[in-house]
């Protein structure tokens, strides 16, 4: 169960306590499902009894507790505990880790994009400046992936070597309609400027280096991001993804292949691959592709000290652990792959 799927239930457990009359609120589009916070237990968390009291004109832990009444028991949920003023802290199933692993295999790259289109219609304009043609540009790619019709306009003259070198539409045709048909107002993105020429970097380094930090945030440039240690984010989250591919290849070698099952000690690695879906959704309203670079990273940091786990050591032989671990990795890998994929840059199966 994803964050998405898991804020749906708590969404019809409110819809089934304002039926029943026993909360008298205006039932909200959304709950934000996270993990738990300081204090809290299980999977995910979410403070919608809080967003709902006031409303409710009753105290947080007792709207807490009618939601929990109709949670605990839900499909592939666990247990449901109240914590704090009001959280609602959820525990999964074991299964549960299962089955998102084999949604994130069988979507591949395409996790958490829309299914369909039916989405907005998104009007980018940016000035001529290196920066802000490449934000665009990776966030064209995650509007479109969330069913978004989108064109994109910039402002001056470009300089050939942004789009060549550093694989950006500039606009003008792009992969949707070109915007002057594309009807409603310009969303105008302003982000600070480089405060040098990012091309000596190389196109994956410089498109890092721009959309890793925030809009408001001056990007470092050139920084350490040709950098093949750890200390250097965009190293981290492609070493991840080599290192999932690499596992697999050996797993073949070994004559055995992933198979989906539970996984111990692998909660962040899960909470954050589910949470990708959401990530990419919050990326697309708050026009901020730094929240994707940076969700990777956390992905990565994740997955990393799991990874030598994964294969049987000396004489053993591959078991259903072996497996489950090896599909979590791939999962792992495929979020990696399809995040840099729509901030533009490359996943390579070896570093």
């Amino acid at each position: 169960m994803t964050p998405v799927e898991l804020s749906r239930t708590v969404l019809h457990a409110v819809r089934r306590a304002v039926d029943d009359g026993e909360l008298s609120v205006t039932v909200p589009e959304r709950a934000v499902v996270t993990p738990p916070g300081p204090g809290g237990c299980g999977d995910y968390a979410t403070g919608i009894a809080l967003q709902l009291a006031g409303a409710a004109g009753q105290p947080p832990r007792r709207v807490a507790e009618i939601l929990r009444a109709r949670l605990a028991g839900a499909a592939l949920i666990d247990d449901v505990v109240v914590t704090g003023p009001g959280f609602l802290n959820f525990s999964l199933e074991r299964d549960a880790s299962a089955l998102l692993v084999e949604e994130i295999l069988r979507r591949g790259r395409r996790y958490g994009h829309a299914e369909g289109a039916g989405g907005s219609v998104v009007r980018l304009r940016c000035p001529a400046e290196v920066r802000a043609l490449v934000v665009a540009d990776a966030l064209a790619r995650v509007l479109r992936s969330q069913g978004d019709v989108v064109g994109v306009t910039c402002d001056g003259r470009l300089l050939p070597e942004w789009e060549t070198g550093l694989g950006v539409d500039a606009g003008q045709s792009g992969r949707g309609p070109s915007p002057r048909h594309i009807p409603g107002p310009d969303l105008t993105l302003h982000p600070v400027p480089a405060p040098a020429d990012p091309l000596p970097l190389g196109r994956d380094a410089a498109r890092w280096a721009l959309l890793y930090p925030a809009a408001h945030d001056r990007p470092r440039i050139p920084g350490d991001h040709l950098v093949q240690r750890e200390v250097n984010p965009l190293f981290r989250v492609r070493y991840a993804h080599a290192r999932t591919r690499a596992l697999l290849r050996n797993a073949a070698d070994l004559g055995f292949h992933s198979e989906p099952g539970p996984v111990s000690d692998a909660e962040a690695l899960l909470a954050a691959l589910g949470d990708h879906p959401r990530v990419l959704t919050a990326t697309a309203t708050h026009r901020g592709p730094d929240r994707l670079a940076r969700h990777l990273v956390t992905v990565a940091d994740a997955a990393l000290p799991l990874l030598p786990g994964v294969l049987p050591l000396g004489d053993e032989k591959p078991s259903a652990a072996h497996r489950a671990r090896l599909a979590l990795a791939e999962a792992a890998g495929t979020v990696l792959a399809g995040g840099l994929s729509l901030l533009g840059i490359d996943a390579p199966d070896h570093l």
